[in-house]
């Protein structure tokens, strides 16, 4: 083994490699070390390459300092590269509009999992699967890059906007995703309003039984982003799209119709609750009372919501903010669905499955300096399907403000688990859950008609 000095020696040998020598050619960089322990160049591919794609693995970045929120993911790191080439030597000015096509603002960015390791070990859970959290965060990352880019004009010039997410629809996991097997997210924009736009991102992983593009097909999501003046903060026209595939058209046509059916929504004033409905609540609430007058004789297969909670708090820090100054959406995502994972956790005694996130609209901003915390619960569960029981988890984000004694929502977002068939047939059983208040009892009617 050798003596402890001469092992330090080793180490400080191998740690203290420097470079030998830097080329730099075609937007890629490849760093050759000299050093007797490699004999051939040590390759470092840089995140802007000639066929568009962005490789998630790229260790080739400028000082973390120029840009904000860039700690929490090699992706939204990587992103950040991509997005500043249109900003860093772009002059900011008033430029007419202009109609650009979907393909102008495609982008692709690749996980090496089945080569790079330690890009593999940033993405993996305990359990050696993929950590969805930071997979969610990295899309609502790349959605902003898309966003922008489609805003900037053709001679390279942008408008001074500023691009927030308005949204996020439904997302569906549709089959699991790996982490040892290449991963690739590819999206664009899809449809585009007056001041908004949607732009809908693709997950993608191929296996030996995938025959088809459609089977490698993970997960879709849809991001709505909306534009404002960044000297007014009112709502900012933007370039228009122009679909030129058959596909491209269809997809302008669903996004037009899902842009609709959210206008009714936000239209629709809350009904009071009433006739069938009443019932409904009724019956949610009977149980919880006895719970309440007479705890020996409650269901021991069912819960109260309250005794499922978890919470935990933070305070924004710099290093979490987008662009604009303000926390990054994706990073509200991952933190939500961590604790909602948590809590799911904690609830069944086996670690959850992911299924879906829900449609999430963020409300409110999120700034640097906020106190922000973080409410979990199981609002209820379906047990129907006993070879897939759902475990349906919300988190409310609070806005605190202790020197203005005042708190609002800033995000409410609604996560599915499952749990393994393995835990099923060892004796897991996932309990029913008991709205115990009037309040309670009304949220999770309304997340079963959302739902529905």
């Amino acid at each position: 083994m050798g003596s402890p000095s001469s092992r330090l020696h080793c180490m400080i040998k191998r740690f203290s490699r420097k470079p030998h020598y830097l080329l730099k050619y075609e937007n890629q960089m490849v760093f050759q070390f000299s050093t007797d322990t490699f004999s051939d160049p040590i390759p470092v591919v840089c995140t802007r390459r000639s066929n568009g794609t962005i490789d998630a693995g790229c260790s080739i970045r400028k000082p973390i300092s120029l840009w904000p929120g860039m700690y929490h993911s090699p992706v939204t790191n990587a992103l950040w590269e991509a997005r500043s080439s249109i900003f860093e030597n772009a002059p900011i000015v008033e430029t007419d509009l202009i109609s650009k096509t979907p393909c102008k603002s495609r982008t692709i960015v690749l996980y090496k999992f089945s080569s790079d390791y330690v890009l593999r070990e940033q993405y993996r859970n305990p359990w050696n699967e993929i950590r969805i959290g930071k997979l969610l965060e990295d899309l609502d990352a790349l959605a902003g890059t898309i966003s922008f880019k489609h805003c900037s004009s053709y001679d390279g010039t942008t408008r001074p906007l500023i691009l927030v997410t308005a949204s996020v629809d439904k997302m569906l996991l549709k089959k699991p995703i790996r982490i040892d097997t290449d991963l690739t997210i590819e999206g664009a924009v899809t449809w585009v309003g007056r001041s908004s736009m949607e732009i809908q991102l693709e997950v993608m992983q191929s296996s030996p039984e995938a025959s088809s593009t459609s089977e490698s097909l993970a997960l879709t999501a849809n991001f709505t982003f909306v534009a404002r003046d960044s000297k007014t903060g009112k709502s900012a026209l933007i370039n228009q799209i122009s679909p030129e595939t058959e596909k491209e058209k269809l997809l302008w046509e669903e996004a037009e119709e899902r842009n609709k059916m959210r206008k009714i929504k936000r239209g629709e004033q809350k009904k009071e609750i009433q006739g069938e409905e009443v019932n409904r609540l009724n019956e949610l609430l009977a149980e919880s009372r006895i719970f309440c007058d007479m705890p020996a004789l409650a269901d021991r297969d069912s819960i109260l919501i309250k005794d499922t909670c978890l919470q935990n708090s933070l305070i924004c820090q710099p290093q979490q903010r987008n662009i604009h100054g303000r926390i990054f959406g994706g990073f509200l995502m991952r933190r939500a669905f961590e604790l909602a994972y948590t809590t799911a956790y904690a609830f069944a005694g086996s670690a959850p499955c992911f299924v879906e996130v829900d449609h999430v609209d963020f409300l409110k901003p999120v700034d640097v300096g906020n106190f922000l915390r973080l409410k979990s619960c199981v609002l209820y569960t379906e047990l129907e399907n006993s070879s897939k029981p759902l475990i349906n988890v919300e988190v409310v984000a609070h806005v605190m403000r202790p020197e203005l004694r005042s708190s609002e929502v800033s995000n409410s977002f609604y996560f599915t688990f499952t749990v393994q068939q393995d835990s099923l047939r060892h004796g897991t059983r996932v309990r029913n859950v008991v709205p115990g208040t009037e309040e309670e009892a009304r949220r999770v009617i309304e997340r079963m008609d959302a739902e529905k």
